[in-house]
């Protein structure tokens, strides 16, 4: 998607487009029977994926968030909330096992195989944490969520990455269950999930931001 280009036709055909909004929206957001609600901390994100979808506005307003790994650390950011209305939730539902209602989901991102790379973008967008390890003069990629299956479908996707990305088995987090990619694959992983994201609006500016200036200590 050029930053010019809006929605797509169909949003569950295989488009970059679509691949980067699942990604995120199974990252974090939410499907109910008539709406789809996924959500991000980086304004200019939402803009981007409100265009994808056609939606009509972006909601703001000032979250309270645990740390993922320490519940006991919390942080006062601004969250923005994209919501499409209608029918889109029960079909992405079928069609890519997302769950709908709380009900347990399948994952099934099969249809976006030749975009696998912008689905990781998103799902890295949507519940990953980068983070600069001074200690160890490394960067740190993990991911976070409270349903396992994710994130044993975000370890699919690394199998079939074309760099290599070896990680960690899920563990138990406060939050739900994290994993983390070796320290050694980071960086080449990180510039392979960012590679032409610069022409496509496909991102969040400040994850992108984080992730090349942590990568430049090292």
């Amino acid at each position: 998607m050029s930053l010019s280009i809006g929605k797509p036709d169909d949003m569950l055909a295989a488009h970059p487009e679509t691949a980067y909004f699942w990604g995120r929206v199974a990252g974090d957001g939410d499907l109910e029977s008539d709406c789809v609600t996924v959500r991000t901390n980086d304004e200019t994100a939402a803009r981007r994926l409100a265009a994808v979808a056609g939606a009509e506005q972006v909601d703001r307003r000032i979250l309270e968030r645990e740390y993922a790994h320490d519940t006991s650390i919390t942080r006062t950011e601004d969250e923005y909330a994209v919501q499409v209305f209608g029918d889109l939730a029960d079909r992405a539902g079928a069609a890519l096992g997302l769950p709908v209602d709380g009900e347990p989901g399948g994952y099934r991102f099969g249809a976006f195989a030749d975009h696998d790379r912008q689905l990781l973008r998103g799902l890295l967008e949507g519940c990953g944490t980068v983070c600069f390890k001074s200690g160890d003069g490394a960067v740190g990629v993990s991911f976070v969520h409270e349903d396992r299956r994710l994130l044993e479908t975000v370890q699919s996707l690394l199998d079939d990455a074309p760099v290599d990305a070896p990680y960690g088995d899920p563990a138990e987090a406060s939050s739900g269950h994290w994993f983390g990619v070796d320290d050694d694959a980071v960086p080449d992983l990180g510039p392979w999930l960012y590679d032409g994201s610069e022409d496509t609006g496909l991102f969040a500016p400040s994850r992108r931001r984080k992730l090349r200036r942590s990568l430049d200590r090292i």
